[in-house]
């Protein structure tokens, strides 16, 4: 397994250490997969190193709050760059060994309401681009389905990943039906359901995980 970060080298240095100690083997490397050069030679160096890349997991992070109109070009772009464009640069690189085994699998990650195509004009760019995330998704699932690739989206909600103050938690429980906010163990859950051998028929889906938020 690889996992990449671009900044929070800690995190990843974290997530080294639990997986190893767990009997994975892993490796974490560093690389702006917003950049198609990088991406490319991301792929280059994990196919070097394990043989092979039979899964895509894209989970990218940069997420902006402000109002629309006060956005920048540059972070407007970096919206698009980080969180759609590059989940096209590694489905291109990672397609073809996939195809040539005929087996492989591609999540991505959008957001619980990306699909009701709400306005948001705190966090335009960065929704704009999980609508763009579900419609590449889909697109993709029908174009490698015939060679025995799944592609699929986990749309998360509000989940604890200790970014979020704990004084907001109160305002925050009360807009989600189940009651409670969620864990990044929830989404991680649906991610090992759809690598598995158990979801070989799920292909283009959608996957909520938000207690019923953002439906």
């Amino acid at each position: 397994m690889a996992a990449t970060y671009r900044t929070r080298q800690e995190d990843a240095e974290s997530l080294e250490s639990g997986l190893k100690l767990r009997g994975f083997p892993v490796m974490t490397v560093q690389a702006d997969v917003s950049d198609p050069d990088a991406a490319e030679a991301l792929v280059h160096r994990v196919a070097g190193e394990w043989g092979r890349l039979d899964a895509l997991v894209h989970c990218p992070g940069p997420y902006r709050r402000l109002p629309i109109m006060e956005e920048s070009i540059e972070g407007w772009r970096s919206m698009f760059d980080s969180n759609l464009h590059s989940l096209f640069y590694l489905s291109r690189l990672v397609s073809p060994g996939m195809k040539e085994r005929r087996w492989g699998r591609i999540v991505s990650f959008g957001v619980a309401n990306a699909d009701q195509h709400v306005g948001q004009p705190y966090i335009t760019g960065y929704y704009a681009a999980k609508v763009g995330v579900l419609v590449l998704t889909r697109s993709l699932a029908k174009a490698l389905a015939p060679h025995g690739i799944t592609v699929n989206a986990v749309s998360p909600g509000i989940i604890d990943t200790g970014s979020i103050p704990m004084e907001e938690f109160s305002s925050l429980v009360k807009n989600i039906p189940a009651g409670y906010v969620g864990l990044p163990e929830d989404a991680a859950a649906v991610v090992g359901f759809l690598l598995s051998e158990d979801a070989r028929y799920v292909n283009g889906t959608n996957i909520h995980v938000s207690g019923a938020w953002g439906i």
